[in-house]
C-alpha cells in the first residue's frame, strides 16, 4: 500500500510514494523541498499564484537559510514543483501533507481552523485512488477527528483515504536541517499500512537513529502545543527569576549555568532576556490555554495565562530600562535599535519582542532607527513609522542608547571600539544577555542587562569621558 507493497511477480519493490504538500508557506515550503531531498517526486500546491511563481523560479518569500538552495537544486532535477492546482496535484500524489496556517483567531486566543479544514475538504474533493492524508498543521486536540470524519463524508465512494497526524517541530533558521534530521518523528492514528508507508517516508533519518514513535490521534496532536508550552515556561521561569536576581543583586547568567548543569534541568532555554515571540509559541500557548479551557483542564490555563504574562511583562521591562537611561524620558532621544526579527536567522517579526520595544520608546517620542541583517524589510512593512538603517553604524548615529534586541552574530561580533565613535552616550542595553559585557566595558561602554547587573567601563578610552548611567 502506498509504495511499500512489492510486486510479487516481479520480486521488486513497487514505486516510491508520490507527494503532494498544501500550502507553501514557511512549513509546507521546507517540507516539499526537504522530501525531494529525500527522493520523492513532490509537487507543492497553493492558493496564492504570486507565491507558486515564485516558489517555481527558485525564489523563497521569506528568510530561511539554506531553503532557497534546496528548492532551486530540485526544481532542476524535476522531483519538485510548485502549482496552484489541487485537483491536478492530488490526482498524481498518494501521499498529501497539510501544512496551511492555523492563526490565532481575532478577539481570541483559539485558533482559526478555516484554513486546515479547507484543506481537507479538498484534498477529499479532489481524491481519484487512494491515498494517506497526513496533517502537519498545528491545531487543538480534538480537531484530527473531526478532520477524519470530514475526508470520509467528502472523499468518493471506493476511495480509500486515511487521515493521521504527523506534527510538526521545526526551529525557524533551523527548518531544512530539522526537517532532514528530526530529534524524533511522531504518527498519530495511523493504520498498520499508513504507519509502514510514513516509516518509508522517513527511512533516511530512521536509519541515522531518529526515533519514530506511533501514538494516538490526540497525542499526536499534543506533542508539539506540549513541547511549545514546556519550552515557553522555561523561558519564562528564568525571567522571573531574573527579576529577583536583579532585587538581590545576583547574577541570573551564571546562575542558569549552574542550574542548568543539572541534568534533569538542562541549560538550554534558560536563557533570561526579553523573551519568546514568532509565530508558534505566543499562538501555541494561546490556543492551547483556550482549549483546555473548553475541556475543563483549568491548571494548564493557570500556568499558561501566568507563562504568557511574564513573557510579555519583559518587554516592558526593557521599555522602563530605555527610558531610566534616558533620565526618565526618551522623548526627543535618539535610540539605536539592534533587531527586528524575534530570532536570529530568520526574517520573521510575527509578535516579534524586539519590534514592540522599538515601537513603544517610539509612540513615547524617541527617535528611533532600527537595524536588522534578514529582517528590516518585513519589519517596515510592520511598523512603517519607524526608521530603519542599512546597517549597525548607520543605527547608531548619535545615540542616546542602543538596544541589543536580537541577538545576531554580528552585533554580537561588533567592534564596540568602533561603536563608541559613533553613539552620543556609550550605554547599551543588552535585553539577550548575549555581549561580552567585559570586552565593552573595556572600550568604555556601560552595558545593562537583564538580571545580570549594570558593567561599567572599565576607564574611559583617551579623550572620552567616562559614562554615567542615569539610574
Amino acid at each position: 500500500m502506498f509504495g511499500m507493497m512489492r510486486d510479487e511477480a516481479a520480486g521488486s519493490p513497487a514505486p516510491r510514494p508520490r507527494m503532494s504538500v498544501i500550502g507553501t508557506g514557511y512549513l509546507g515550503a521546507t517540507h516539499a523541498a526537504a522530501m525531494a531531498e529525500l527522493g520523492f517526486d513532490v509537487v507543492g500546491v497553493d492558493t496564492d499564484p504570486a507565491k507558486v511563481e515564485a516558489l517555481s523560479a527558485g525564489r523563497v518569500p521569506f528568510y530561511e537559510p539554506g531553503l532557497e538552495e534546496l528548492i532551486a537544486r530540485h526544481l532542476a532535477t524535476g522531483r519538485l514543483r510548485f502549482t496552484t492546482d489541487l485537483t491536478e496535484a492530488v490526482a498524481v500524489s498518494d501521499i498529501h501533507f497539510v501544512c496551511v496556517g492555523t492563526p490565532q483567531q481575532t478577539g481570541s486566543h483559539a485558533a482559526d481552523l478555516r484554513f486546515v479544514e479547507s484543506a481537507v475538504a479538498g484534498v477529499a474533493r479532489a481524491l481519484s485512488h487512494d491515498g494517506v492524508v497526513v496533517g502537519k498543521s498545528t491545531v487543538p486536540v480534538g480537531t484530527a477527528a473531526r478532520l477524519r470524519e470530514l475526508l470520509g463524508a467528502l472523499a468518493p465512494e471506493g476511495v480509500a483515504a486515511e487521515l493521521i497526524w504527523n506534527p510538526e517541530f521545526l526551529r525557524e533558521g533551523k527548518a531544512v536541517e530539522d526537517t532532514l534530521h528530526p530529534d524524533r518523528v511522531v504518527i498519530g492514528g495511523a493504520s498498520p499500512g499508513a504507519a509502514s508507508a510514513m516509516r518509508e517516508v522517513y527511512a533516511a533519518p530512521i536509519a541515522e537513529g531518529t526515533p519514530f514513535l506511533t501514538v494516538g490521534l490526540e497525542t499526536a496532536e499534543l506533542v508539539k502545543v506540549s513541547a511549545n508550552a514546556f519550552l515557553a515556561t522555561k523561558i519564562s521561569f528564568i525571567n522571573a527569576i531574573a527579576e529577583l536576581c536583579t532585587a538581590a543583586d545576583a547574577d541570573v547568567s551564571t546562575l542558569a549555568d549552574a542550574i542548568g548543569l543539572d541534568g534533569r534541568i538542562g541549560r538550554r532555554f534558560l536563557d533570561a532576556g526579553l523573551g519568546f515571540g514568532g509565530g508558534c509559541l505566543p499562538k501555541d500557548i494561546r490556543a492551547l490555554m483556550h482549549r483546555a479551557g473548553e475541556l475543563g483542564a483549568l491548571e494548564v490555563v493557570g500556568l499558561m495565562q501566568q507563562v504568557d504574562e511574564i513573557n510579555m511583562a519583559q518587554r516592558q521591562r526593557v521599555v522602563e530600562m530605555a527610558l531610566s537611561a534616558c533620565g526618565g524620558s526618551v522623548l526627543n532621544a535618539r535610540i539605536g535599535v539592534l533587531g527586528a526579527a524575534f530570532k536570529p536567522l530568520t526574517d520573521d517579526v510575527r509578535d516579534s519582542p524586539a519590534l514592540n520595544v522599538a515601537a513603544a520608546l517610539h509612540l513615547r517620542g524617541a527617535q528611533v532607527t532600527v537595524f536588522d541583517p534578514a529582517a528590516g524589510e518585513t519589519a517596515h512593512r510592520t511598523f512603517p513609522t519607524l526608521s530603519f538603517a542599512d546597517g549597525i553604524r548607520d543605527a547608531l548615529v548619535d545615540a542616546h542608547v542602543v538596544l541589543l534586541l536580537t541577538e545576531w552574530h554580528e552585533f554580537l561580533d561588533a567592534d564596540p571600539v568602533a561603536l563608541g565613535e559613533t553613539v552620543r552616550t556609550r550605554t547599551i542595553i543588552d535585553a539577550r544577555n548575549k555581549l561580552d559585557a567585559a570586552r565593552w566595558s573595556a572600550a568604555g561602554w556601560t552595558v545593562i542587562g537583564l538580571g545580570t547587573g549594570v558593567t561599567r567601563p572599565v576607564a574611559a578610552p583617551l579623550g572620552v569621558p567616562a559614562v554615567e548611567l542615569l539610574v
